[in-house]
């Protein structure tokens, strides 16, 4: 009974540190994606902005 108990024990921890390693592995790379995204997003932002400028729009009547 003893071995059953420690061997349910292995078992339980294996499978948490086999979950946490994926979960944070999965938390990592959507970190990063959104990490690269708003430097992407802003770096558009501002090239958006420098180039709007030179143009000019007037409204006339």
């Amino acid at each position: 009974m003893f071995w059953k108990i420690v061997g349910a024990l292995i078992v339980a921890w294996i499978a948490f540190m086999v979950l946490g390693s994926v979960i944070g592995f999965v938390f990592k790379a959507v970190l990063w994606i959104g990490i690269i995204g708003g430097v992407l997003f802003l770096g558009t932002a501002a090239y958006g902005a420098i180039t709007g400028k030179k143009q000019s729009k007037r409204i006339t009547r």
